[in-house]
């Protein structure tokens, strides 16, 4: 079953934690083994798992990403978000998570976060949750 998450961005670079909210809809599932995938449909977007107990990991990543492509970077693409679409394909599209017990198997620190590269939007970020033994 696919299920989803509608996102709304208030920054061009930012990270949402959407980590209760895919454990929200986990337990709607009922499903107490298996695994979680988490794909974000945007090509300008992403999603990670990081840190999600320090919020200067989130700034760090999200300044570093900015200093390594920025937004002024003389690109082709005439859009004007050129550096989005190379910060989500370095971040990736998908994660995928373990379910244990019923719960998300994340770290003691881990969060899921959305990763929004040309904000501020709405967006939506797609859940496949695949029962195991």
């Amino acid at each position: 079953m696919v299920k989803y998450l509608n996102v709304k961005s208030r920054q061009r670079n930012e990270f949402i934690d959407i980590t209760p909210r895919v454990e929200e809809v986990l337990q709607e599932t009922g499903i107490k083994r298996g695994v979680c995938y988490v794909y974000v449909p945007h090509t300008t977007a992403g999603v990670t798992i990081n840190e999600g107990a320090d919020p200067s990991v989130q700034h760090d990543i999200l300044s570093t990403l900015s200093g390594l492509i920025p937004h002024e970077g003389g690109y082709h693409h005439a859009e004007g978000n050129s550096d989005a679409h190379i910060k989500s394909s370095l971040v990736g599209a998908s994660q995928y998570v373990l379910i244990d017990d019923g719960k998300l198997m994340l770290g003691t620190w881990q969060s899921v976060f959305f990763c929004e590269f040309d904000g501020p939007r709405h967006r939506r970020v797609a859940l496949k949750f695949i029962a195991g033994e």
